[in-house]
């Protein structure tokens, strides 16, 4: 799509394809510059000097240029460096998703500094150009900060084409049984079966001292091509979610065929430590001097105080089949990144508890399946379900990662092409979950439910902050699918369960600038699609007849002698106090899943944040899995398979019943049903008396008018008990840190 918005900006909705070569027949985006100017005389042109007799030949310091694709702030692309070079060809191809609101994209041509970079110029080519789809292969001049060249005829070659996502066969037509996410490392398995922050990390390890188990913390590593400046951001952005990196995964060996094992693997959410145990009922009060003796866990309060236990909500899935030992591929470069350091120490005798051959070679195990040289991964040896049987899943591992967190990736970006990963400056990138998303809710047809413990993005076309460089699509990709469903007057739907708040005191900056960007964020899109509803004219229409935001909370009632068996008396109104007298917490959303129309499931590890999509931050791990015999296509109707038998399992926990609407999510019914049931859930919840609740769903604390404008409830402009801004507030922390 590229539709227009009321900056008279083109939105420019779709991919940047970019197969590109010498080639010209084959297009994408392939950039070449016959002549940059060397780093300190950007527009003096060089003077040819005779060498003195006898002298050495002179290195020539020239620049160290790089391309940067650039729009509306929002850096979506960037090439290899080419070190020392005044005529460098890049020829890199790319192909990127896009859905901005831009007049113009920029090319910045930039040349690399230890320090950070220099601009040399910018490319500019006019949005509704691209928007036109043409096949684009010329010259642009490359235009300095002063507004001419930096250097006579200095240009850039730009090779490019756009397809809009309507014109896109991969999303017209929901899950094909074939679906699957073609530029990813790990390809789509079939045979497959599929059931569906704190870390203390240095606690893990004292554990398993003087065991017979191997821990190893997996540092989030800057990569050493990063500028120095780069490094330690990285080291600290690291540091403020602990040194371990949070892709959770399991892998252990199980029963296979016959006398042989095989691998299983375990993704998802879950943390391998204190205070993730819960059920269903997600208590607060009782139990605590029992069931959650040992396992206590609020961080919302300080360390002390007895309750509320914080319950915790979660999705996690175990995958059998080929994709098993894709998770276990990623271990294994992991790992060895891990332990890259243990040759130096073992030298110097200083690091003993690094052991690098603890790793098994699965493969030289004849006892366990597992792929090798003449049993490639998809192979049906490895398959625990035959295609023909109505159970099979197809699955596909995706990860967000760079070379800097494991050890495998290809050195050259040519190499790193042909393994679908993206090379930025010098660094190889896997931001596989992201691509899985965008493609996953541009193929749906009905309705999108998403849980997870974050929800910000798309800051580029944030209203009040546009600088936050949070700019992962998912966001805006959710708001452009609602707003295409509004103008083909068809029904669609997008729930997102989200936590009350982020873990933490609701009231610290940290927390309050989170809440800032998911407002920012929500008002964003409901922009959009208040802004589609007046343009198609729909009367009596609302923003959240299409997009909803929830959360989950609690009510116990406890009796005198109860509390204060399980916590201390209340006095002085202290925070945790009110929580008591009320018998309320929040339920704790951890979840990252996402399921589309009853057939698709996406779940790992992976929030909705800059950090976890990013695919150079944080290190994540997920999964996207399909059954194809339960598929739109193949069924012709509402296909009822196990992803749908997921989602209402769900829904009946967190709604507390199940309702025949419940079948049809994008329906009007539906939605109003769920709301209904929310909106009296978040009266019980804030009542003075105790007020059972039906289910744990609540309304997020926002209100919606129907010109899309976002604001807290009237009269919750802070959350019960707890305190803190429900839309938060900028404060003086760097964005890196919060997005």
């Amino acid at each position: 799509m590229a539709g227009d918005n009321p900056d008279s900006n083109l939105i420019l909705h779709g991919d940047l394809d970019s197969k590109s070569s010498n080639d010209a027949a084959q297009h994408g985006l392939s950039v070449r510059a016959p002549s940059l100017p060397p780093p300190f005389d950007l527009c003096r042109k060089p003077v040819p000097q005779v060498p003195a007799v006898n002298s050495p030949p002179r290195k020539i310091i020239t620049s160290d240029p790089y391309v940067t694709v650039c729009l509306a702030g929002a850096r979506v692309a960037r090439t290899r460096i080419i070190s020392n070079s005044q005529n460098p060809v890049w020829e890199e191809h790319f192909k990127i998703p896009l859905a901005h609101p831009v007049s113009q994209v920029e090319f910045e041509v930039k040349d690399n500094d230890v320090f950070g970079a220099d601009l040399i110029g910018i490319a500019i080519l006019p949005a509704k150009r691209i928007a036109s789809g043409e096949l684009i292969d010329e010259w642009f001049p490359v235009i300095g900060s002063n507004g001419k060249p930096p250097k006579p005829d200095t240009a850039i070659r730009l090779q490019m084409t756009f397809i809009p996502c309507q014109q896109n066969p991969i999303y017209l037509n929901g899950i094909s049984e074939d679906y699957g996410l073609e530029k990813s490392y790990f390809p789509l398995r079939h045979g497959g079966k599929d059931g569906v922050m704190q870390t203390h990390d240095e606690e893990t390890r004292k554990f398993f001292k003087h065991s017979s188990v191997t821990c190893v913390l997996s540092p989030r590593y800057a990569s050493s091509k990063l500028s120095i400046f780069k490094q330690q951001a990285c080291f600290i952005l690291c540091c403020w979610n602990s040194v371990y990196s949070p892709s959770e995964c399991v892998i252990v060996d199980t029963q296979g065929h016959g006398n042989n094992r095989k691998i299983t693997s375990f993704i998802g959410g879950l943390d391998l430590c204190d205070g993730r145990y819960d059920t269903p009922e997600h208590r607060l009060f009782c139990d605590l001097d029992t069931v959650f003796k040992d396992d206590f866990h609020n961080p919302t309060f300080p360390p002390g105080k007895k309750g509320p236990r914080q319950p915790w909500h979660d999705l996690h899935c175990k995958l059998e089949g080929p994709a098993a030992y894709d998770v276990l591929k990623n271990f294994e470069q992991r790992w060895r990144k891990a332990t890259k350091w243990s040759e130096f120490g073992q030298k110097f005798k200083r690091i003993s508890h690094w052991h690098d051959d603890a790793l098994l070679k699965i493969e030289r195990i004849s006892w366990i399946i597992s792929p090798s040289t003449t049993v490639p991964n998809d192979h049906p040896l490895l398959w625990v379900s035959e295609e023909d049987d109505p159970e099979n899943w197809h699955v596909q591992v995706f990860r967000s990662i760079d070379s800097g967190s494991l050890k495998g990736f290809p050195k050259n970006v040519h190499a790193a092409d042909a393994q679908n990963l993206v090379w930025a400056k010098n660094l190889v990138i896997d931001r596989s979950i992201q691509m899985a998303y965008i493609q996953a809710i541009r193929s749906a047809q009905h309705f999108i439910y998403i849980e997870n413990q974050y929800f910000l993005g798309s800051s580029y076309a944030w209203p009040s902050y546009k600088n936050a460089g949070a700019d992962n699509l998912i966001p805006m990709e959710l708001a452009l699918k609602i707003a295409s469903k509004i103008r083909a007057k068809e029904r669609f739907t997008v729930y997102v369960v989200i936590p009350m708040w982020p873990e933490g005191a609701p009231e610290s900056a940290s927390v309050q600038e989170i809440l800032y960007w998911q407002g920012q964020t929500m008002q964003m899109m409901y922009d959009i699609i208040a802004r589609e509803i007046k343009s198609s004219q729909l009367e009596n229409a609302h923003p959240t007849d299409y997009l909803n935001f929830y959360c989950l909370g609690n009510r116990e009632e406890c009796n005198e002698e109860e509390s204060k068996a399980n916590g201390q008396p209340a006095s002085n109104g202290n925070t945790d106090t009110a929580s008591k007298k009320f018998g309320r917490f929040m339920i704790y959303v951890h979840a990252k899943g996402m399921i589309v129309d009853d057939e698709y499931v996406i779940l790992g590890s992976a929030n909705i944040n800059q950090r976890s999509m990013a695919g150079s931050r944080d290190t994540e791990i997920a999964m996207g899995a399909y059954q194809p015999h339960y598929t739109w296509t193949k069924k012709k109707e509402h296909p009822r398979g196990q992803v749908y038998g997921y989602r209402m399992s769900l829904w009946a926990e967190h709604i507390g019943k199940i309702e025949g609407c419940f079948n049809e999510p994008e329906d009007l019914d539906c939605v109003r049903y769920v709301n209904n049931v929310a909106e009296e859930n978040w009266m019980g919840y804030t009542a003075e008396e105790y007020t059972p609740l039906q289910g744990h769903i609540l309304k997020y604390p926002v209100e919606v008018s129907a010109e899309g404008k976002v604001n807290s409830l009237p009269g919750y402009e802070n959350f019960p008990d707890v305190g803190g801004k429900v839309l938060g507030a900028p404060t003086s922390l760097p964005d890196a840190l919060t997005t």
